[in-house]
């Protein structure tokens, strides 16, 4: 969903002011640009290059000078002339550097730095202080320099053979020049309360706007741009995790320069040049540190990454003498378009790029939205630091109070740093008015539902998913289903399905309602009555909210479900912290859908009742919540996660024939790397105790056919299924699973065939007590385990992949070709 938000911003220039000086810094020898330089006005304002040598300098009072400084090369000082504002400036390199630093080593930044992340706990505000607290006045804007776009209304010809030929007036550029000159793109506003206690950190959003939104669009504030702290082990732009510049093990990561000295806040500073290691085309983080020459803590940080976007955060601290430490006064972000090869497609729409121009290639000519930008500035105020303090609700991270959308002026009066002006004040009518106009919130909320796998039809949702599939049953199953949306009620909802099976020539239905007890926990308790098909032997986790897809295509080759007629009430809630939990009272008629017969003492069972107690928990203990007006959302997903489930019959309630019990347990691991790669990893366990059915069984996910050749046995992989092991081979009362996957980034092979390779391995052990009672189907165990790896080529070629597989191990079948499988997978975008 934040990807779906993103098609408001992106792309590239520089922010106008009343005065402002450009320019760039180079080596004398080499005239390769000096990334980092240090720019000093004669009024006093402090300024940088950035990594590419090139520096823009604007305040609101003029200067008429400034001097150009880089620790080895001579500093030089450059005059402004009239109606000049780009300065070329070439520094040459001393004939024996400056001994402003005296540090025992062959790189002194390397000395320097060991010190900085040596006394890092003792200069981190989140480490040193007991508490803090402080509010922030934030603004992102999306907007663009009007003086840089060519604003001319061209013609547009078009070549044929005998010549150019008139085709329409572009008045593009000149229209969004116009636009541009009057308001900003887009804008928001936030206010924030920050509180630091127990080492825990809870952000309270106290007003918010945005324009073009009543409601703004939670999942854009949730959006984290950059780090809050400069201290943690991993840096944050943009949503992307970089090891920090002064993590423990840094060194082995970056290399560092000492570039100069500066006085900040009074206090004597180094200047430290960080550049990743890793020569590739996104080199990753690089940027300037400021280090305090007495306590070695961090007074200023510039960071940034250059690729496909150029993005950049610098944090600013103020020094508090009483404490000696250096507390965050204000941060800013800022992304403009950077450059890449090819044209990229993002939401839907394409963002041209310029590449590596060759000779006979021409740039193409820039277009107004290339000038495009974002910028959010950060100020902190009222700061409070080792006081009592008690954090309501700590577990959740963000909290968006239910007044924040409504805060009048005199409240954004109070809070912001400077009046908006009047393209901003123009931003929030304008934008407003073309919301309504456009219906943009509408088709927001549209796609919401979209991605959750829902149509919204009026005040009800129609389920995607029930509409369409097929398995060896059922045959195609056509159905309708959904529920109704907060349009017909935020307290109460009824939902339901119907469907038809052009096989087994039987219709399967749903129906139930629920009312909600809980706002903060969203809370529903509520009935529902089902009588529908289920594989057997499968594990199902009622609390896990599996992703949409338009096919689910591993039930096409399952033939052995069972029906149940079930009554059952039940509890969702989110009460618990970081937790979902699912609680259900359940009474159900079973009858299996093939030739099975379980014997229990002297009595037989073709069907049965059973009357059962679960509960469901889905745990993400190290990620981070979001608590809105409309409900809560996860902003951080972090791993591992782990779900539990226990089931319990109840002896003697509604005519139940069994006693036992059952325990589930999955957990997920996931790792994503820099370079695109990403590492996965489940492990599901299941033990189930008493008397208990076949159906209600593990089969550990079979997804393999049994046809004579391997061309007959091509089927659709499965999403975590053995795609080796075949329907109904193996049942257990108890088992173990593990999965790894790792993937590595795609590879261009042809201009439309980039493939992206996944090795698979897969293991399984499990057993099964009391065979003699479960009569009808030949099967197999799993004690002396089972064990599958193989290779997938994913989305080779619109989505489509193919992957290959092979059986080993003691349960290794006696002819090869038995052992392989192959699969045929496809991944669908919807382009969100």
């Amino acid at each position: 969903m934040k990807q779906l938000c993103l098609f408001f911003f992106f792309l590239t220039l520089s922010l106008q002011a009343q005065f402002q000086v450009n320019g760039i810094v180079k080596e004398a020898v080499t005239n390769k640009p000096l990334p980092f330089a240090t720019i000093t006005t004669n009024n006093g304002l402090n300024s940088i290059s950035d990594v590419d040598g090139k520096f823009s300098i604007i305040t609101v009072i003029p200067f008429t000078s400034f001097d150009i400084s880089y620790i080895g090369f001579t500093k030089t000082r450059i005059v402004l002339e009239k109606n000049k504002n780009y300065y070329v400036v070439i520094l040459s390199q001393k004939t024996a550097y400056l001994n402003e630093v005296v540090v025992p080593s062959e790189n002194p930044a390397l000395a320097i730095i060991r010190k900085a992340i040596k006394n890092k706990d003792n200069n981190n505000p989140q480490k040193k202080l007991s508490s803090f607290e402080f509010k922030s006045y934030n603004k992102l804007i999306v907007t663009a320099n009007p003086d840089s776009i060519d604003g001319r209304i061209d013609s547009v010809f078009v070549q044929k053979s005998f010549g150019k030929q008139f085709s329409k007036i572009d008045s593009s550029d000149y229209n969004f020049k116009e636009v541009i000159r009057q308001q900003h793109l887009f804008q928001t506003e936030k206010v924030s309360k920050y509180q630091f206690a127990n080492a825990r950190l809870k952000e309270t959003i106290l007003g918010t706007k945005m324009s073009g939104f009543k409601q703004p669009v939670y999942e854009i504030i949730a959006f984290n741009l950059q780090s809050f702290s400069v201290y943690d082990s991993s840096y944050e732009l943009f949503e992307t995790k970089y090891n920090s510049p002064i993590a423990t093990d840094a060194l082995k990561d970056y290399n560092y320069k000492l570039l100069d000295s500066l006085i900040i806040d009074g206090r004597n500073t180094y200047m430290i040049y960080f550049k990743n290691k890793k020569k590739t085309r996104a080199s990753g983080l690089e940027g300037v540190l400021y280090i305090d020459q007495n306590n070695f803590a961090v007074a200023k940080a510039v960071m940034r990454i250059k690729g496909v976007l150029d993005i950049s955060g610098i944090h600013n601290f103020k020094y508090i003498p009483d404490e000696k430490l250096w507390f965050p006064t204000d941060k800013t972000f800022k992304i403009v378009k950077g450059k890449n090869d090819d044209d990229i497609k993002i939401l839907g729409g394409t963002i041209q790029f310029d590449g590596d121009v060759e000779e006979d290639f021409k740039e193409r000519k820039k277009a107004a939205s290339d000038f495009t930008y974002l910028l959010s500035q950060t100020n902190n105020f009222e700061i409070k630091y080792n006081i009592p303090m008690q954090i309501k609700k700590s577990v959740i991270y963000i909290e968006i109070k239910e007044d924040a959308i409504n805060k009048p002026e005199l409240f954004w009066d109070t809070y912001r740093k400077d009046s908006l002006d009047s393209r901003s004040q123009k931003t929030y009518l304008a934008l407003d008015s073309i919301s309504i106009k456009k219906r943009i919130e509408s088709r927001i909320r549209f796609g919401r539902k979209i991605i959750d796998g829902y149509l919204p039809i009026g005040k009800f949702d129609l389920n995607l998913r029930k509409l369409f599939s097929y398995n060896n049953y059922e045959g195609f199953r056509l159905g309708i289903g959904g529920v109704t949306n907060e349009k017909f009620s935020r307290k109460f909802r009824i939902e339901g399905y119907t469907a038809y099976g052009t096989k087994d020539d039987s219709f399967k239905y749903n129906l139930g309602i629920a009312t909600r007890v809980g706002k903060f926990s969203n809370s529903w308790i509520g009935v529902s009555y089902t009588d529908d098909v289920r594989e057997i032997a499968s594990s199902v986790f009622p609390i896990e909210k599996k992703a949409f897809k338009i096919y689910d295509p591993r039930p096409i080759n399952i033939s052995t479900f069972y029906n149940y007629v079930s009554w059952k009430t039940f509890i969702e809630t989110k009460i618990i912290p970081k937790t979902e939990s699912y609680w259900e009272l359940s009474h159900a008629v079973i009858e299996p859908k093939f030739n099975y017969t379980y014997i229990l003492g002297e009595k037989t069972y073709t069907n049965y009742v059973m009357t059962t107690a679960m509960v469901s928990l889905h745990w993400n203990p190290f990620s981070d919540y979001m608590q809105t007006p409309s409900g809560r959302i996860e902003i951080e997903k972090r791993f591992p996660k782990f779900t539990f489930q226990y089931t319990q019959s109840l002896p003697k309630v509604m005519q139940n024939d069994f006693e036992f019990s059952k325990l589930d347990f999955k957990t997920e691991y996931e790792k994503k790397y820099l370079n695109g790669q990403k590492t996965s990893l489940l492990f599901e366990a299941g033990y189930a105790l008493g008397d208990v059915p076949l159906t209600h069984l593990y089969n550990t996910s079979p997804n393999n056919i049994t046809k004579e050749t391997i061309i007959e046995r091509i089927t659709f992989a499965g999403k975590n299924s053995f795609e080796t092991m075949f329907f109904n081979e193996f049942f257990s009362n108890e088992y173990a699973y593990f999965q790894f996957k790792h993937g590595f980034s795609r590879v261009t092979l042809f201009k439309k065939v980039k493939p992206s390779l996944v090795l698979v391995s897969r293991m399984a052990w499990g057993n099964l007590q009391k065979r003699e009672q479960h009569i009808g189907l030949d099967y197999k165990t799993l004690n002396k385990g089972y064990f599958e790896s193989g290779i997938e080529l994913n989305q080779i070629y619109k989505g489509l992949g193919l992957g290959g597989f092979y059986r080993y191990g003691p349960n290794q079948l006696s002819k090869i070709q038995d052992n392989i499988a192959v699969k045929i997978s496809f991944v669908f975008n919807l382009g969100l």
